[in-house]
């Protein structure tokens, strides 16, 4: 019988991309008013969600921990990870972390992800490959020094086996295949799987599934490591974007081609 995992998935309340996006306040953060879940978090919750359920599933003892720090609303976040089928999920929120860059942002998680390993050891941490708002890719690296765990990032296929995880990376010219003892921390790409969509019964199930609610002191973290005290980067200063300009029409009068030709050169993308 295999050994049961235990893993944490990262997720982020990230703003829609069919909006604009837009800076509020003095520290120039981002407004997170339509924020839905991070579209790339969804494939390492698929990744951790295919491993438990090869496992025999929760039934067995695996667990999926959907973890989000931020805000109220960020709790959106972890209730979607539920409905899509994460069995439990934890909301690391504190007024502090507001403002917060990677390297703030990473020490934070890192003591939340030390906190629910108290109990039990924590296997995995899986994270998607970046944010769909900042994307920095930090986060994954920076977690896995600051909990002394070996790391995998771009992973495109993952297996664990035993006490070892096996990840392929794809580049543009080969692949490599890599391995790590767990616990370890893994970043996933958008080509690992086909992440599920939310069901009628996954959705009925996710109300009796619980979200527990952490604070900076519930983890161990003093408020002037984290938000814009503890962050290694701060934004100055920020412009709004200069509105589009009107685009050129080209009236076609049987010379129509040759006019795009002359515009194109013009703009030297010919």
């Amino acid at each position: 019988m295999e050994e049961t995992l235990k893993i944490i998935v990262l997720v982020k309340h990230v703003p829609d991309a069919q909006f604009d996006r837009h800076l509020s306040g003095e520290g120039h953060t981002t407004d997170r008013d339509e924020s839905i879940l991070s579209e790339l978090d969804e494939y390492a919750l698929e990744a951790a969600l295919q491993l438990i359920e090869a496992r025999g599933g929760s039934k067995a003892g695996n667990k999926v921990i959907a973890l989000s720090m931020g805000p109220a609303g960020a709790a959106n976040a972890i209730k979607k990870s539920l409905q899509i089928g994460a069995t439990e999920g934890v909301h690391l929120t504190d007024d502090a972390l507001a403002g917060s860059d990677a390297a703030a942002t990473s020490l934070a998680l890192a003591a939340a992800v030390r906190h629910l390993g108290g109990d039990s050891p924590v296997d995995l941490v899986l994270t998607g490959m970046a944010s769909t708002d900042g994307e920095t890719s930090l986060v994954p690296a920076q977690l896995a020094e600051r909990l002394g765990l070996p790391q995998v990032t771009f992973a495109s296929s993952l297996d664990v086996d035993g006490g070892r995880i096996t990840a392929r990376r794809d580049a543009g010219t080969h692949s490599e295949t890599v391995e790590a003892a767990l616990p370890a921390v893994v970043s996933v790409t958008d080509q690992i799987n086909e992440p599920r969509y939310p069901n009628f019964k996954g959705i009925i199930a996710a109300k009796r599934k619980s979200i527990t609610t952490l604070s900076l002191a519930d983890v161990g973290v003093d408020p002037s490591q984290v938000g814009h005290a503890g962050s290694w980067t701060t934004v100055t200063s920020a412009e709004e974007r200069p509105p589009r300009t009107a685009g050129t029409i080209i009236t076609d009068e049987g010379d129509a081609g040759i006019k795009l030709v002359d515009f194109l050169a013009a703009q030297k993308l010919l």
